[in-house]
């Protein structure tokens, strides 16, 4: 029965854990020698001994092998010939040089002089020898074997040939013994320490490149992403469990030496990658494929060593993991204020054209539509907008809004499609994602849309029609998945006829229309929403409770007879302003105010001066029982009002917006228009 038996005793499990194992396999005089020798490499190495030969000692290796104790095996001979081509680990042969032979020789003839020598080697005889054995007056023969059998019928032939002494490995002088001839052992002392330098050597290189990949294959193993590699003629060499289980294989162990349909399976596979990177040279980059009954993203590279193709390596990841990935990636490095405030419950107003938008707007985050908002400005298109975000299935993702008309051309391309690093000069390290980036999986709002330059409007058009946004300098687009609310206080229809709008893009921006009716056309809605908005603003301003009353009674004449040009914005202004100034007052608002201080608030209020002489006249609330006080609203100022403000202004544009009663921005568009 083959054993294992160590020559050096094992010190401690921490320190073997780092020497290789050497199995020393010999059945003949070679044991002797390599016992001797064993010793002096007992620091660098563990030694195993087996005392069998060929099948017998394979037999005896390989679960030693497979173990991971045995790194080389170090042998002679046809022996050490045949465990080379039956087992995985590394085989040293003794070599016998030239001088080994000779010094046998010398020993053979000093020993038996003029005896007819017998020598028999591995493989092949020495030429040299014969042609050198007249110069040394000796009588050689030469036999030359692979297998034990041959070392028989060498020793037999070389004995009925009439030598008397036989050189050879071990096996041919025992048996040139028992044929009752003299031998001389052909190993020496130097070639066995010679073997062991190599083998020692070889299994710290060898042990050191199996906890590598020990290391590798358990890296691999725990991937979440699919690994397979193959060799230059397309055999699987390795794959790991998690591309098994993308293939529809099953989660096999990492390495199926032992299943041999699960290489063929995997090889069917993913054959076409590797056909088609044979054939191109180059690699298959993210590619999405349809393997295993689910779609994949794969990447087939080519392995190139020494700078010849070895073989490939496929990747694979299942197309809804990176999905999710991507999802999650971009939820949390989006910036914590992207998100919506305002709901559709914060439409405050029972009027009916307030409750047609609401309706609308419901109707609208049912379904993932692009929704174009109009209305003149301050009339709360945003807050719909974010109302529409959070009713949507969107909610919880991000709301992004842009305003078209704040930026130049270039900024606003920039800021809305991204850019690569290096693309333009100034352009941000590492590149920079756009706003339609920023709001995947969630809306982003494009104010002012009326006021995007034409040469970005078709860019535009592309991410409505296919979803996908290119980035300033990048060479392939990125898929978006986002809700866009537009919106506009401008007539897009009008622009289409006059060329400054791309009908085209209109059309699909027109999806669902949403018109948000100025203040003066829902004079019912004003004073709950001025209520509403100053209770929400009390604390702010440090205005008492008994004095919101005094502050809605003291507006009561602008609410039931002003024009309203900012709308819902100029509403807030106003009643901030109210509450600043109309909390201090003291004394009863529902009498008549100190005459000196009618200059103070005509200053201050000079919206009061737009509703007609006795509004100016008096600053409280008129009778109930007198409403020919009041006077028809006045209609929206136009371009030629602001110009004829801003002449009597001197120039001075917030003086301008005060005597129109508007604020700069309206004032500036109205210039503008």
């Amino acid at each position: 029965m083959s054993t294992f038996t160590p020559f050096v005793t094992i010190p401690s499990p921490t320190v073997d854990a780092g020497r290789p194992g050497v199995a020393l396999v010999s059945i003949s005089r070679l044991q002797s020698l390599c016992e001797a020798v064993a010793p002096r490499y007992a620091g660098r190495a563990k030694f195993f001994t087996v005392r069998e030969g060929y099948g017998a000692a394979v037999a005896a290796l390989q679960a030693y092998v497979d173990a991971g104790s045995v790194d080389v095996v170090l042998s002679a001979g046809s022996n050490g010939a045949y465990l080379r081509e039956n087992l995985s680990v590394p085989v040293v042969m003794v070599k016998v040089n030239g001088f080994d032979v000779l010094s046998a020789i010398t020993r053979a003839t000093a020993a038996w002089p003029q005896a007819r020598i017998g020598l028999v080697l591995h493989e092949a005889i020495a030429q040299e020898l014969a042609d050198l054995g007249p110069l040394l007056n000796v009588d050689l023969r030469q036999r030359a074997y692979r297998s034990i059998d041959e070392v028989r019928l060498a020793v037999d032939q070389l004995a009925a040939q009439g030598c008397r002494v036989v050189v050879g490995a071990g096996m041919a002088c025992d048996l040139a013994q028992q044929a009752g001839m003299d031998s001389v052992f052909l190993y020496s002392l130097a070639a066995v320490e010679e073997a062991f330098e190599r083998s020692v050597e070889l299994a710290r290189v060898s042990r050191e490149k199996e906890s590598k990949r020990g290391r590798l294959n358990t890296i691999v193993a725990h991937l979440r992403d699919g690994v397979a590699a193959f060799d230059e003629a397309g055999q699987l060499e390795a794959v790991n469990p998690a591309m098994l289980d993308l293939l529809g294989l099953g989660a096999a162990q990492a390495f199926p030496k032992d299943d041999e349909d699960t290489p063929a399976r995997v090889a069917r596979a993913l054959g076409p990658l590797l056909r088609e990177t044979r054939a191109a040279g180059q690699a298959v980059d993210e590619r999405i494929e349809q393997l295993g009954g689910r779609a994949l993203i794969v990447n087939c590279v080519p392995i190139v060593e020494q700078g010849t193709r070895s073989g490939f390596v496929v990747t694979a990841q299942d197309a809804l993991v990176a999905q999710r990935i991507d999802r999650s990636l971009r939820t949390s490095q989006r910036p914590r204020h992207l998100v919506a405030r305002h709901r559709l419950d914060d439409l405050i107003g029972d009027s009916g054209a307030l409750e047609r938008v609401r309706r609308l707007a419901r109707a609208g985050a049912a379904h993932d539509a692009t929704v174009l908002l109009t209305g003149e400005s301050g009339t709360g298109k945003e807050l719909v907008a974010q109302g529409i975000h959070n009713a949507s299935r969107r909610r919880g993702n991000p709301f992004v809004a842009f305003n078209c008309a704040a930026l130049p051309e270039g900024l606003i391309e920039s800021e809305l499609f991204g850019h690569e690093e290096g693309a333009f000069t100034g352009a941000r390290r590492g590149g920079k994602p756009g706003l339609f980036e920023i709001a995947h999986t969630g809306t982003i709002f494009l104010d002012e849309i009326g006021e995007m330059p034409a040469a970005l409007q078709s860019r535009l058009l592309r991410v409505l029609q296919e979803r996908e946004v290119m980035k300033l300098g990048a060479g392939r687009a990125t898929p978006v998945d986002v809700r866009v609310i537009a919106a506009t206080h401008r007539d897009l229809h009008a622009l289409v006829e006059q060329g400054a709008f791309r009908a085209d893009l209109y059309f699909r921006l027109n999806l669902l229309q949403i018109k948000l009716p100025p203040l003066r056309e829902r004079r019912a809605d004003i004073a709950p929403l001025a209520r509403h908005l100053l209770e929400r603003s009390a604390l702010q301003y440090g205005l008492p409770p008994a004095a919101l009353e005094r502050v809605l009674a003291f507006l009561d004449p602008l609410f039931e007879n002003y024009a309203w040009p900012g709308n819902v914005r100029e509403l807030e202004n106003l009643l901030a302003r109210a509450a600043i100034h109309v909390g201090e007052v003291t004394g009863d608002l529902s009498g008549n105010l100190p005459a000196n201080a009618l200059p103070d608030w005509q200053a201050v209020f000079p919206e009061f001066a737009r509703i007609g002489p006795r509004g100016v006249e008096r600053l409280t609330p008129a009778p109930q029982d007198a409403p020919s006080s009041r006077t028809a609203p006045r209609a929206t100022p136009t371009r030629e009002d602001a110009l004829h403000a801003l002449e009597r202004s001197g120039g001075n544009r917030a003086a301008a917006s005060r005597a129109l009663g508007i604020g700069r921005t309206t004032l500036w568009r109205l210039l503008k228009g």
